[in-house]
């Protein structure tokens, strides 16, 4: 793989690398009473029960807060305003081929009658069962547009998103944000459908519970860390990793379009029960859609979730590292809400599979920043706070101060699962056990 830049650029690099993210969490630890969220994760807010506002939006799902049915009736509206019925692209749906987003655009099209342009922001590396899922879904009857930014200085600002953010993932977060404003403006499309409203779903600022989506001045605070695009080529560009023509070449895709008028962006979860299993379940029997063949993904129990990209379990680990909350515990809290597994069973499976080691994909990820692993596990302790963590001389190990209440030692639990695909005859029902014992 081509190389980044001089060994006098990496030095400077080195050198000059801290931390950008300026999100503050409190110094005092507390674990929700209900899931297994913290008070550490950016934006959440704990109530005087010392309950987290995930699980209380879970409750307006299912207490009748929240009128599905003129939700419902919302969506109708919505759809039937922007449907052009004449031919041509009536919507955009962000679509990687993972089992969201194809529940999506299914739904829109075969319910609602539109006529979904599917676009992607393409991962820093595709897997195999991301691809596959991919093909599998424009084989479904969907047009998809792709886009790939330019290769070095997308693995430019990977590596540094990694040093100062704390976070190689975001050059991704930027396009797939941005790229489908991009290509709705080009096709003179005025809807946008995302997912869900995942503040709300996964705990973050409430603000937005009873709105259709974000107003676009929110993005850069919610999403992108206070750090957007243009921040990192100016700080690389001051470093010596980018050149004068290559801010020039940086793809607009990274950066909100210049429009009078914006699209309208919703979330589908807004007028439909988001519910993660379930639309695992509507994608493999409608889109085709394949969980991870290997088994679960590094870091959690699951097998069905961001299967796409090669490169993205650092991702998780730094969440880990900089929250003491990595991918199982996400997971697990929101199936917690969803009635899936108790909260017994969820704190076994986080202290089982929480924060593990990306060992698995550094044989990829680490040539793609340009570094070694001595260097990436360096850059990882940079991001331990010192309230979370503790080094032992003795064992040499970084310790976690603050893990979620355990189980009783002798409990034996399992993840419980609906069958992981429809039967032959095409319904889902039933459970199975699945997932071993933790």
């Amino acid at each position: 793989m081509i190389e980044l830049w001089s060994d006098e650029v990496e030095q400077r690099v080195r050198a000059e690398a801290h931390s950008l993210d300026e999100q503050t969490t409190p110094t005092e630890v507390v674990f929700c009473k209900r899931c297994v969220l913290s008070n550490q994760r950016p934006r959440i807010v704990f109530d005087d029960e010392g309950v987290c506002s995930a699980c209380r939006y879970a409750e307006t799902k299912t207490d009748g807060t929240i009128d599905w049915l003129a939700r419902a009736v919302e969506l109708g509206h919505l759809t039937a305003k922007h449907r052009l019925g004449g031919g041509g692209y009536d919507v955009v749906v962000p679509c990687s081929g993972g089992k969201d987003a194809s529940m999506i655009a299914h739904r829109l099209k075969h319910e609602h009658g539109m006529n979904p342009l599917c676009v992607t922001w393409a991962p820093f590396e595709y897997t195999d069962i991301g691809w596959k899922n991919m093909q599998s879904f424009i084989h479904s009857g969907f047009d998809v547009q792709m886009g790939f930014p330019g290769g070095i200085i997308h693995r430019k600002l990977a590596r540094l998103s990694m040093e100062f953010i704390g976070d190689p993932f975001l050059p991704f977060v930027w396009g797939q944000l941005y790229y489908p404003l991009h290509i709705a403006k080009h096709h003179g499309i005025n809807l946008i459908f995302g997912g869900e409203n995942q503040e709300a779903e996964y705990g973050g600022d409430p603000s937005a519970n009873n709105k259709p989506g974000w107003d676009f001045d929110d993005w850069e605070r919610v999403y992108l860390k206070g750090g957007g695009a243009r921040k990192l080529l100016d700080l690389g560009y001051e470093l010596g990793c980018f050149s004068l023509s290559e801010l020039v070449e940086a793809t607009c895709f990274y950066s909100q379009p210049i429009v009078e008028t914006l699209p309208e962006y919703h979330w589908f979860g807004y007028y439909r029960k988001w519910h993660p299993q379930e639309n695992y379940y509507y994608a493999s029997e409608h889109t085709g859609f394949e969980g991870n063949p290997a088994g679960r993904s590094t870091g959690t129990y699951s097998k069905y979730a961001s299967l796409d990209d090669a490169l993205d379990d650092p991702h998780y680990f730094f969440s880990f590292l900089k929250f003491g909350m990595g991918r199982c515990t996400s997971d697990a809290a929101h199936e917690i809400r969803d009635g899936e597994i108790t909260r017994e069973e969820a704190v076994a499976l986080v202290r089982k599979y929480d924060g593990e080691y990306p060992i698995n994909c550094l044989e990829e990820f680490l040539p793609y920043v340009g570094c070694d692993e001595f260097h990436f596990e360096t850059v990882c302790n940079r991001f331990r706070p010192s309230h979370l963590w503790d080094y032992n001389q003795k064992t040499g190990a970084w310790e976690l101060k603050h893990k979620v209440e355990n189980v009783k030692e002798e409990t034996n639990c399992t993840a419980r699962y609906k069958s992981t695909q429809p039967s032959q005859d095409g319904s889902i029902g039933g459970t199975e056990e699945t997932g071993g014992s933790v």
